[in-house]
């Protein structure tokens, strides 16, 4: 538990961090997550309001090239199975479906599936196929849409 607690928390660092940079480097691009892939690699989520082409994902490395000492980067469009990590993103995605992993498992449960309801600053609601729960957004390791092949 404690390796996935740290390896949450090195991922929200690294988004915060990143963000940052990309935010003076390349105005316009949003970190939507980083996940570790392993100890020396990492990739990194973004999207653009122009959209994500081979370009812009050499310019996020190139841009990103003082972490190239201590990792491989993998630079990605969102895809259909986009993060969400904010509570912005979950407040966009209300209506479709989310896949959610906690870091620690609730009431001996660690993943849910469902329909997000509602969005607020702290949690996100969902509804399950055996009714709603809310989730605080400090329990959830990972969420991504689900693809609903639409």
């Amino acid at each position: 538990m404690a390796a996935v607690a740290a390896t949450h928390r090195r991922e929200y660092e690294l988004r915060e961090e990143i963000a940052d940079v990309l935010a003076t480097t390349l105005p316009g691009v949003d970190v939507l997550a980083v996940e570790l892939l392993g100890p020396e690699r990492f990739c990194v989520y973004v999207d653009h309001p122009q959209g994500v082409d081979h370009s812009l994902c050499q310019n996020v490395t190139n841009a990103l090239a003082s972490y190239l000492e201590s990792y491989a980067i993998d630079v990605s469009s969102p895809g259909v199975k986009r993060p969400l990590r904010t509570a912005s993103h979950f407040a966009n995605a209300t209506g479709c479906s989310v896949a959610i992993r906690l870091g620690v498992p609730r009431e001996g449960r660690r993943n849910y599936r469902g329909r997000i309801v509602n969005a607020t600053d702290s949690d996100v609601v969902l509804e399950l196929s055996d009714g709603e729960t809310q989730i605080s957004y400090d329990a959830i390791a990972r969420a991504n849409l689900v693809d609903e092949g639409r």
